[in-house]
């Protein structure tokens, strides 16, 4: 697949997109493990088709020290053991805040999260789904194809 569009070649996306990078970067700063981050970064970008982005949570989370046995199975989540309570309420999060439809996220999801994270890893964690979610749809609307990425490219931005 070759790209529709490269964002950073306009000078208001690059913008745009350096900033929405700098935001995140608070995410960073909070409790949440970075494997976990990654995973849900993971398995969002599995849920909108974003080869790209896909491509950066995989490579990141296994920079990170993540398992392959585990980033093989984000997709098959809910039908694997390897994911801990708090990992598998976060990525029930991640699924139902990124297919919102006329449900949302459940009261039963929200209860777990809230069982397992504090009010700054809860906050966290929905900033986390709404910023990939973002990233993702500018990836899937200009067709950024995966496969080239190095973990650590970002960092000079």
């Amino acid at each position: 697949m070759e790209p529709r569009f490269r964002l950073f070649d306009s000078p208001t996306a690059a913008k745009v997109a350096k900033r929405f990078f700098h935001a995140s970067m608070a995410l960073e700063e909070s409790t949440l493990p970075k494997t976990l981050r990654e995973l849900v970064q993971l398995r969002v970008s599995q849920i909108n088709g974003c080869g790209f982005c896909a491509d950066v949570h995989n490579k990141e989370a296994a920079a990170a020290g993540e398992s392959t046995v585990r980033l093989g199975l984000v997709a098959t989540w809910r039908h694997s053991t390897v994911f801990t309570e708090a990992e598998r309420a976060a990525l029930a999060l991640a699924e139902e805040g990124t297919s919102l439809g006329a449900r949302g996220v459940t009261d039963e999801t929200w209860a777990e999260v809230r069982k397992h994270f504090d009010d700054d890893e809860v906050g966290a964690l929905v900033c986390l789904v709404s910023l990939i979610n973002a990233a993702t749809r500018m990836g899937v609307i200009v067709h950024t194809p995966g496969g080239s990425y190095e973990p650590g490219a970002f960092a000079g931005l």
